[in-house]
């Protein structure tokens, strides 16, 4: 480990590498403070520009861009309760009327140092977290993996809340979409239609772009129809924002709230599917329960310092899935598995053993970019928060058109991805207009090419009985902890069923 972090900083350190990774965390920022735009979004159509770029280069971009992000989603939220990213949405909850008593400054002081908090504590939980579990996962066969995709998506049912019926809907599509193309170990063509640019199945970035991009850009149409958008111009009449750091006896108040936010985030990032909206709420709300006598929706310090150590807390550690097993822990966490197969890296163990340098450059690149977030993210917001909320929604939106089509027609200078891509960002407007998620559609269509494989092998190993998955002892556990967070929802539900005929 010790040697592999050498070589990591050897590639950190290079210029062009420091210099992509200060320019990933500006633009982060930037993306995340415009409403309508996310890391999701900037990195799907980004990724395509990294193909003549250095691994480096590319993945120092991506890196700063999915760190800030998270912290830039506040700046709006707090001045004008538009959260740039759905992360933002409960710093809004206290951020705003904060900022409304004449305390902007405080609310994004607040945020920065929060988010600083969380997302250096998630790069701490990667650095040691990550080649542990790639260790293990040296220990993997075909059942293992193959039980650990069921992992994946039974943490979609467990996390589901009572919206189990739409994430069921949203996985079996997911599920559909992996089937699509050759298989590889039976060679039968399954449902390309005739097409020969699905015989390799849908592609990943087009898919992406249009999820994101082209979704959103149609939520902008419509909400310019509904005379929605001009709601950013508000910030056209205020003053400089000044960021107010919080002074010590602020940050001895907040420690505990930021360790036990960090917690919950850096745990909720680790599983896969889970991602930083449900992160944000439980801290939220785990911070009302430890502070019981503020008054939360007020304006409370805590309000906005709970979700914003959250969410980027999930950041890094939705990162540990992805390069330790190859297992993505959210949908931007996707994209990254994305651009490392552009750059010729395979997530995994092999990550480790065969690309030391680059495992613990991508590591501690995390850990860099939050340190620097700080500074950068109140020099940003001083200067140039409210110059570019000033920006019309309808010209940012015609910019990203014209990269999605760019990005999507990139990948394999094949014009089949630019339709792909208008496909999914249908599905992906249907999806929002219905409040079906989106990441469980995601996550079941790259397992399940990986749930397939796996599943085929495991019967080849064990002349087709299905005891493989009991007899190993890995494949046991994963199966047990499968188990228990597809039947924790059932649990709730009959415990609340019980509850309501005892009221009655």
């Amino acid at each position: 480990m010790f040697e592999g972090i050498l070589a990591g900083l050897g590639e950190l350190a290079q210029p062009i590498t420091l210099i992509a990774l200060f320019a990933g965390t500006l633009l982060g920022l930037i993306v995340g403070s415009l409403p309508g735009l996310n890391d999701s979004i900037t990195m799907a159509v980004l990724i395509p520009v990294t193909f003549g770029m250095s691994r480096e280069m590319a993945l120092g971009l991506l890196i700063g861009i999915y760190c800030a992000s998270a912290c830039g989603g506040s700046i709006p939220s707090i001045l004008l309760k538009i959260p740039g990213t759905a992360s933002a949405t409960v710093t809004a909850f206290d951020g705003y009327p904060m900022a409304q008593a004449g305390k902007p400054g405080e609310a994004l002081g607040l945020a920065i140092s929060s988010s600083t908090f969380g997302g250096i504590a998630s790069a701490i939980v990667l650095l040691f977290l990550s080649p542990f579990l790639a260790r293990q996962a040296l220990r993997f066969g075909p059942p293992e993996y193959f039980m650990l995709a069921v992992l994946g998506m039974s943490t979609v049912i467990g996390m589901a809340g009572k919206n189990i019926a739409k994430n069921v809907l949203s996985m079996t599509i997911g599920l559909l979409i992996s089937c699509i193309g050759m298989s590889t170990q039976t060679g039968r063509v399954r449902f390309t239609f005739g097409q020969v640019s699905l015989l390799d199945g849908v592609s990943l970035i087009p898919m992406l772009i249009g999820l994101f991009g082209i979704t959103s850009i149609l939520e902008l149409i419509e909400s310019i129809k509904q005379g929605q958008v001009e709601q950013s111009d508000a910030v056209a009449g205020k003053k400089r924002v000044r960021v107010k750091l919080p002074d010590k006896e602020m940050r001895k108040r907040l420690l505990p709230i930021w360790a036990q936010s960090g917690l919950i985030g850096n745990i909720i990032g680790i599983i896969p599917g889970a991602g930083m909206i449900m992160a944000i709420f439980m801290a939220y709300d785990q911070a009302q329960r430890r502070r019981p006598k503020l008054k939360f929706g007020t304006g409370v310090p805590e309000g906005i310092a709970a979700p914003e150590a959250a969410n980027n807390a999930v950041v890094a550690s939705s990162m540990v899935p992805l390069l330790s097993l190859g297992v993505p822990g959210n949908s931007t966490s996707a994209l990254f598995l994305g651009a490392l197969t552009i750059q010729g890296l395979k997530t995994g163990p092999s990550l480790f053993s065969d690309t030391p340098e680059m495992a613990y450059m991508i590591i501690l690149g995390f850990l860099l970019c939050n340190i620097i977030m700080l500074p950068l993210a109140v020099y940003y917001t001083n200067i140039l928060a409210t110059a570019v909320l000033r920006l019309k929604r309808e010209i940012l939106s015609g910019i990203v058109l014209a990269l999605c089509v760019t990005g999507a027609f990139a990948i394999s200078n094949n014009i089949f991805n630019i339709g792909v891509m208008v496909f999914f960002g249908l599905v992906g407007y249907f999806f929002n207009k219905y409040k079906i998620p989106q990441s469980p559609l995601i996550l079941s269509s790259i397992l399940g090419t990986m749930m397939e494989s796996n599943f085929l092998k495991s019967m080849v190993y064990e002349n087709g009985s299905l005891m493989v998955f009991i007899h190993r002892p890995l494949s046991l556990g994963l199966l047990i902890v499968s188990i228990i967070f597809i039947a924790m929802p059932l649990f709730k539900s009959i415990r609340e069923r019980k509850a309501a005929q005892k009221a009655a």
